[in-house]
């Protein structure tokens, strides 16, 4: 496992890094690499492969926002987590799916309830199901189906690049899922919170806006509730 850290606060980064590790090591699990940048330059030209990003938003040259859209476009799998002192951007951290906003300085009984749902996130990444077709049976991650559409009597499973005509229901396949990662918007979608991109009173965006979601108005606030605890564990 591979954490990041891109901050211009070298002190931040300390701190962070013994918190992080400090983490691992009282639950004796194996302390992830760590690779530090001070500049998103550094980061974007470096090429590497990370599992987890801490991403500072307000450092000079090229800002966080950014980075987050680059670093999402290479990998969508990719965990974002911002710390910044600066709430305002939450928003524009949302449209590249952030997986948490964490404010500075930070606290750290909460960055360890957030790094309790990065070790559950990763593993539901890592969770493979089976989607049965009337032809064949296909393998795929959690992670990467978008939503799920019930059409009459048919179900369709939507990835990236594939939309398959599954032989199991809406309710079996959200039985299935990892509750944390998916949500059922309207008796007809369920949808991964990880490629929400925004939302309104009707619709869910996924997917950098290439899919739409129906969302009831009773779903609403449940939906936003549990989209905001996805993007940011309780205080």
């Amino acid at each position: 496992m591979k954490f990041a850290v891109c901050d211009d606060d070298k002190f931040a980064y300390e701190q962070l890094e013994e918190y992080i590790f400090e983490f691992f090591g009282t639950r004796h699990l194996k302390k992830p690499e760590m690779e530090y940048f001070q500049d998103g330059e550094s980061l974007l030209c470096s090429g590497i492969d990370m599992d987890v990003l801490f991403l500072d938003i307000e450092m000079p040259g090229v800002d966080g926002i950014f980075i987050g859209n680059e670093l999402k476009r290479r990998n969508p799998e990719l965990i974002i987590l911002v710390i910044s002192a600066y709430p305002e951007y939450l928003d524009d951290a949302m449209r590249f799916h952030v997986f948490r906003y964490l404010t500075k300085p930070l606290e750290e009984q909460r960055l360890y309830r957030n790094l309790e749902d990065v070790l559950t996130a990763l593993s539901s990444a890592c969770m493979k199901v089976a989607i049965e077709t009337k032809q064949r049976t296909y393998t795929v991650s959690t992670s990467e189906i978008i939503y799920i559409e019930a059409q009459g009597k048919k179900v369709y499973i939507q990835t990236a690049t594939t939309k398959y005509e599954s032989t199991r229901t809406i309710q079996t396949w959200l039985e299935i899922l990892p509750h944390t990662l998916f949500f059922q918007t309207h008796r007809s979608y369920i949808v991964n919170l990880q490629h929400v991109c925004n939302f309104d009173h009707t619709l869910v965006y996924l997917a950098n806006n290439t899919f739409q979601a129906y969302l009831t108005r009773r779903h609403y606030k449940e939906f936003k509730e549990a989209y905001l605890i996805f993007l940011e564990s309780a205080r």
